[in-house]
């Protein structure tokens, strides 16, 4: 049996292992199974990780737990503090959050007291200087920021990818981003140019080749990257 092959069960309260619960509990609640298999679970002492023969972790106890990402967990101690822990446990660094992600690309966005974003390594350092409105997951290397100008994107090292900013803005995927300006939602590159003129009420991620979008009176259509219309739904 590997992590991969164990589930939840629909009201998330036990595992399931070829359909059959196993580790002979329930539990309050639980989350699936990451890498290295390792999973969540609320019990009645607290919350904490398992592994795959269902043993704890470790006996530090918390109000609640998340999965591991880059073989770090977020963690919430008795006293609201958010920070993370290894895969053995261990509390990676000394500062705590008021809230923290999940690790993507080794990378993970945090808030302080102060309710600033910002992004810190698989250490627990920042990775740079600047405080944000709002910081988003890396993905591809690159992630969203917000801050008094609006959003914008930034490579691993913080640094703009462009310059440019928008008042809206999602992430890259294969190569485009979601945008929205004073006109409505669009596509850009990496540059940050528009691929085409037109602007929508929403538009989803380019999947393989071709985007769904809404416009303003809310028909729906699938367009290519070039902006033509291929198909109204």
């Amino acid at each position: 049996m590997t992590y991969q092959d164990i589930k939840i069960s629909e009201d998330a309260t036990y595992f399931l292992y070829q359909g059959k619960l196993i580790f002979g509990r329930t539990f309050k609640e639980v989350l699936k199974f990451h890498a290295p298999g390792l999973a969540p679970v609320l019990d009645v002492s607290g919350a904490y990780h398992i592994d795959i023969n269902g043993s704890p972790l470790y006996t530090e106890r918390y109000s609640r737990t998340f999965g591991f990402y880059c073989n770090r967990a977020a963690v919430i101690d008795k006293q609201g503090h958010w920070f993370h822990i290894d895969e053995k446990g261990q509390r990676v660094y000394t500062q705590s959050y008021t809230w923290a992600g999940n690790y993507q690309e080794n990378i993970c966005t945090v808030r302080d007291k102060n309710n600033q974003y910002f992004h810190i390594d698989l250490q627990g350092n920042r990775i740079y200087e600047q405080n944000y409105l709002y910081a988003g997951d890396f993905k591809d290397g690159y992630a969203c920021v917000k801050n008094e100008k609006g959003w914008k994107h930034i490579n691993t090292q913080g640094n703009d990818l462009n310059g440019k900013y928008f008042l809206d803005l999602g992430i890259f995927h294969k190569g485009f981003a979601t945008a929205k300006d004073e006109k409505g939602w669009f596509h850009i590159d990496k540059q940050g140019n528009a691929l085409y003129k037109e602007r929508y009420l929403m538009v989803e991620p380019f999947y393989n080749g071709f985007s769904l979008v809404t416009c303003f009176n809310e028909d729906k259509n699938i367009i290519d990257a070039m902006g033509r219309k291929v198909l109204t739904i």
